[in-house]
């Protein structure tokens, strides 16, 4: 095991810098990157990466400083990321499902130096979007978008840019007058207990908060991950997640790094697109949320593929069924099937099943912690509860997060005094160790792996002109999982419709955040002391509760 003190890859390599250099190093002419017909050798990726980091410092990054990317699964999000990060940048992934006023928004909160972004993805001009966004902002300042007056260039991940924007074939330019010696002198001054990256997850405040993770903690979670999981050299990944998810950018990534196994990112998730690579590119390792195994395992195209290669599949962020893990088994003959448990406060990890486990543990639970790692379940009172019954989920270990940036408020009402993480989840520990996820105190849903916070939803369908009130609750739904149901309250005189909100709300927020449904109601349930009672909306009786 890969967590002994000896062999801890934090102690190893102590910055994901050097760990990049090692990868090169060791698998140099092993396949690190596929994608579409370029393939990329780890030694290519090592040089790749410190162009990057060249560039990154001619561009006036330093140590520290953040640095963003709003961009999909594909190789130049790889390298500009770990560019970033080995010139000593602090990484700002973004979600790509993300409108413009909430992009900038976090481009403002962590007053982000340089972007890296996407042209257009799913239709969808990221330019335009940002631009929009960025007039509400404070400006002016130096930059090409006054309304982010810290964001000093941005750099788009194509062969064409706005004038005031750099592309990426001239931004690497930029870089060749640094010298190699200069890179290496940036990333060896880096120290373990740095901030490697922030990672924004949305908060029962409505406005997204983003967890500090150091080089060090990413390191020892993820090589620990590795080992249970079995990833191995020469495993072909599929990497779906996506990268602004810890799911994606660390199990994915970083993993494969420190094994020394084949990224091949898919940027959207398309089940005959996966079904053609996993055949294609000899597929080994597929991570992903329930739903993704589901929709392969049920498409009518699945046996024209050769899908033998597949050996490891880990899943989690939602209720996983039995007979899932029993067809994953049966018919595509996968030896492991792992379920897992983690938010991006705590690294992405918590607890994880092991190899061997029976398909009913594996389907019932998440898993035992990772070494290293303590869980506890408590009530109200912070009491501890015995195994079997259910309270709050509570998190101590290496790998949570210093605390969110610069929010120091946030991070007190998120960490104890002494160390525990509040992860806002109610859960049950059997008498095994084994952690049973069984609701969300925070009232989050879960929409085809995406968190979706309710609050955050409310606060953006507040803006619209003609609600006077709403509350949002997660239904369930066949392919998702569960999608969002708004209860709105007109404003008077109004009369907007269902059809009306859903379709602003498509313009306003990202697409997991949408309503799929809205009902208008007289007014919202609450109780005597004025708080919204979601457990009737849930019971879809909408109406006002007795006063009583």
């Amino acid at each position: 095991m890969h967590d002994d003190v000896d062999a801890r890859a934090d102690l190893e390599y102590g910055v994901i810098p050097r760990l990049v250099r090692a990868a090169a190093r060791r698998y140099g002419s092993r396949e690190a990157v596929v994608e579409g017909r370029t393939r990329v050798t780890y030694a290519g990726l090592g040089e790749r990466v410190e162009r990057a980091a060249a560039a990154c410092i001619a561009s006036g990054v330093a140590p520290g400083d953040r640095v963003a990317v709003w961009a999909p699964n594909t190789l130049d999000w790889i390298v500009s990321a770990l560019g970033a990060v080995t010139a000593g940048a602090v990484l700002v992934p973004v979600n790509t499902r993300f409108k413009g006023t909430e992009a900038a928004y976090v481009l403002r909160r962590t007053r982000a130096r340089l972007l890296f972004i996407t042209g257009t993805f799913l239709g969808t001009s990221y330019i335009a979007a940002l631009r929009r966004a960025a007039r509400e902002g404070p400006g002016p300042g130096p930059g090409p978008l006054p309304g982010l007056p810290r964001l000093e260039k941005v750099v788009v991940l194509s062969g064409d840019a706005p004038a005031d924007f750099t592309t990426w074939q001239e931004f690497l330019a930029d870089g060749a007058a640094v010298p190699a010696e200069t890179v290496r002198a940036r990333a060896d001054a880096l120290r373990s207990d740095a901030p490697s990256d922030i990672v924004f997850t949305s908060g029962t405040t409505g406005r997204p908060k983003g967890a500090v993770i150091t080089h060090a903690q990413t390191l020892r979670a993820y090589d620990v991950w590795s080992e249970l999981a079995g990833l191995r050299e020469g495993d072909r990944y599929l990497i779906i997640n996506p990268f602004f998810h810890t799911f994606g950018y660390k199990a994915g990534i970083i993993a494969c790094l420190l094994r020394g196994a084949t990224m091949i990112p898919q940027p959207v998730f398309s089940v005959e697109t996966a079904l053609a690579k996993i055949a294609a590119e000899r597929i080994s390792v597929l991570p992903g949320p329930p739903t993704l195994h589901q929709q392969l395992l049920d498409h009518p195209a699945r046996g024209r593929h050769d899908l033998s290669a597949l050996r490891l599949v880990v899943t989690g962020a939602a209720v996983v069924p039995l007979e899932l893990v029993e067809r994953l088994r049966s018919e595509l003959k996968i030896s492991t099937v792992l379920t897992a448990y983690g938010l991006s406060e705590s690294s992405g990890v918590v607890t994880m099943c092991r190899r061997g486990d029976p398909p009913e543990v594996i389907a019932a639970t998440s898993g035992r912690a990772l070494p290293g790692t303590e869980v506890r379940i408590v009530d109200a009172a912070d009491r501890p509860v015995p195994p079997g019954d259910p309270g709050e989920v509570l998190v101590r270990g290496y790998h949570v997060m210093s605390g969110y940036f610069e929010d120091p408020a946030g991070t007190a009402r998120a960490l104890t005094p002494d160390g525990w993480l509040r992860t806002g989840d109610v859960g049950v520990l059997d008498a095994d160790g084994n952690l049973r996820i069984t609701d969300r105190i925070k009232d989050m849903f879960i929409v085809g792996g995406f968190n979706a916070y309710p609050a955050e939803i409310e606060q953006l369908l507040g803006r619209h002109p003609d609600i006077a009130e709403v509350a949002v609750v997660g239904i369930p739904d066949t392919r998702l999982g569960e999608v969002g149901k708004a209860y709105a309250v007109r404003r008077a005189g109004s009369l907007l419709t269902a059809d009306d909100l859903i379709a602003w709300s498509r313009r306003e927020m990202a697409n997991y955040k949408v309503p799929r449904e809205v009902a208008f109601v007289p007014a919202l349930p609450r109780n005597a002391s004025g708080k919204i009672l979601k457990t009737r909306l849930r019971e879809g009786a909408p109406g006002p509760a007795p006063a009583a």
